[in-house]
């Protein structure tokens, strides 16, 4: 009888226990979903960037205390949520390889909650600093691994908080996302101190002294102004159908629509007029054909003509490029630039052998390209007069660019040594037509719009579908392509003033070194908490 009222105590024990397991996972889960939403309504098409400053405070509740395997679940499960909700637009090229891009790139989320643990059961001050300096240095891990997938850091919900993203000209777009981790941080502290009835502001007051360091910097680089000559060019949108842009029966159709686009450009006389990736539907060098009836539009203009192409290489049949040429206002090409960064599954497979049958999981065929090797920079010259009293001036001036193709715009690098190589603005062509009706072309511009300020140059964006826009020096978006309000799926072209400025910034001159500080702050702390044994790795 005993033994019976004793096996009965335990199993109603065992209940009770089961159900407090079963709320604290509720109550642990609840918490990974409001900071997986907060993050996904910081990015488009919701743009609510304020939500990200507070984005993490509950992913850190739900990892406090916790053993190592939950917080690293914690950390995964937000960005599994997080990624699901924001590069869901992949399912438009492949719904597996959308599902295995999500399952990966959560696993940043899943280390970081793993590493941050003991720093965020034990706040101080070196937690502070050392939470935001992992999360960096996760996001240039993310950023640069397997091919790199640096899509929308935490830095890029700001994109439009022009004060705070000034900064990015120093540290670049990595030391926004430290920013923002640092006030997540130490609202996050502020609110345990409390709980514990300590009702210390040291954390809060040390986070917000920084943030105004940053947005009084960020005013004073919002009001420079930036002097020097004047250019114009027009970005021309073609918005052509993914299931009609390689058929040879719509070849003529689509180049005479960029023909009426391009032909409109004309009474705004533009020294340039652009074209996005791949415009042309054919190899101009083995298509004579083809490359005269692009000749004859860059003469017809009478200015000059950047187009996106593929090209094959005449030595060698085997060898494909994405690749964009100038033409003169003469119709002759005067340099080519072939893209150095592919799309991993998408323009070449890696590996082929062993990731061969990945190709059978996507809606369209994947490329075979071969990546460019040079960084081209496009120069050019332009006429200017100038009058007075007894004279009148011709003066030339010469003017250098380079041109991102598709994805290479979110590789800071990449801006940074063509801008080192001598380009005096940069332009992007691309396609986003890929991702249906999504927020993909509104994520992709928020790249732009960093590499503009990391380098202080003009970004001028051609897409096929949107958005095709001008972004200045000081991230500030205009001229953007559009019809009845909507700015992807329409057709239009757009023609804009910049003013060229010859500007070195210390992110152009020196990079990411304050990523590189982050890594080494990192890998310091985490041999600093393996020594004093405070974390179970």
């Amino acid at each position: 009888m005993i033994r019976v009222r004793a096996a009965a105590a335990r199993s109603t024990k065992s209940a009770a226990e089961n159900e407090n397991d079963f709320r604290r996972n509720m109550k642990r889960f609840l918490l990974v979903a409001l900071s997986s939403i907060l993050l996904i309504l910081s990015f488009p098409s919701f743009n609510l960037g304020v939500f990200a400053w507070l984005g993490l405070v509950p992913l850190f509740f739900a990892i406090d205390w916790q053993k190592a395997s939950g917080s690293f679940l914690a950390g995964y499960v937000t960005g599994i949520i997080f990624f699901f909700g924001t590069v869901y637009w992949l399912i438009h090229v492949t719904l597996p390889g959308m599902i295995a891009v999500v399952f990966y790139l959560a696993l940043y989320f899943g280390v970081f909650g793993l590493i941050v643990l003991p720093a965020v059961n034990r706040p101080s001050f070196l937690s502070l600093f050392a939470i935001p300096a992992v999360w960096v240095a996760l996001e240039y891990a993310r950023a640069h691994i397997i091919g790199g997938f640096g899509w929308n850091l935490l830095a890029h919900s700001q994109s439009f908080n022009l004060k705070i993203i000034q900064i990015a000209d120093i540290v670049g777009s990595y030391g926004v996302s430290f920013l923002v981790v640092l006030v997540n941080t130490a609202i996050f502290f502020t609110i345990k101190d409390v709980r514990k009835k300590n009702y210390s502001t040291f954390y809060l007051a040390a986070a917000i002294a920084v943030v105004f360091l940053a947005a009084g910097y960020g005013t004073l680089r919002i009001n420079n102004i930036f002097t020097g000559e004047h250019l114009k060019v027009s970005v021309v949108q073609g918005n052509i159908p993914q299931d009609k842009k390689w058929e040879p029966a719509f070849r003529r159709e689509i180049v005479d629509k960029y023909e009426t686009l391009t032909m409109s450009t004309v009474k705004d006389s533009p020294d340039l007029i652009i074209w996005p990736e791949t415009s042309v539907p054919g190899f101009l060098q083995t298509e004579p054909e083809l490359s005269e009836r692009i000749a004859g539009i860059a003469k017809s203009a009478h200015t000059l003509l950047l187009v996106g192409y593929p090209r094959q290489e005449l030595h060698n049949e085997d060898m494909y490029f994405n690749s964009a040429a100038l033409f003169d206002r003469y119709g002759k090409i005067t340099a080519v630039y072939d893209k150095i960064h592919l799309v991993p599954f998408g323009e070449f497979i890696p590996a082929k052998k062993l990731f061969s049958f990945v190709e059978k999981f996507t809606k369209a065929t994947i490329g075979d390209f071969s990546p460019g090797k040079e960084y081209t920079v496009f120069r050019f010259n332009i006429e200017r007069s100038r009058r007075g009293e007894g004279y009148n001036l011709k003066l030339i001036k010469k003017v250098a660019f380079s041109v991102m193709i598709c994805f290479e715009d979110i590789f800071p690098e990449i801006a940074r040594n063509f801008v080192n190589n001598g380009a005096g603005f940069l332009v992007t062509i691309t396609n986003d037509a890929w991702f249906g009706e999504s927020s993909a072309p509104y994520q992709h511009v928020q790249n732009s719009v960093f590499r503009a300020i990391e380098n202080r140059v003009n970004v001028i964006r051609a897409a096929n579908s949107g958005v095709s826009c001008f972004i200045d020096q000081k991230g500030r978006v205009f001229g953007v392509v559009n019809s009845d309000g909507k700015s992807i799926f329409v057709d239009g072209y757009k023609t804009e003033d910049i003013v060229l400025t010859n500007t070195r910034t210390f992110y152009t001159v020196h990079g990411d070194l304050f990523a590189y500080l982050c890594v080494f702050i990192a890998i310091a702390y985490i041999f600093y908490i393996r020594r004093r044994g405070v974390h179970q790795f």
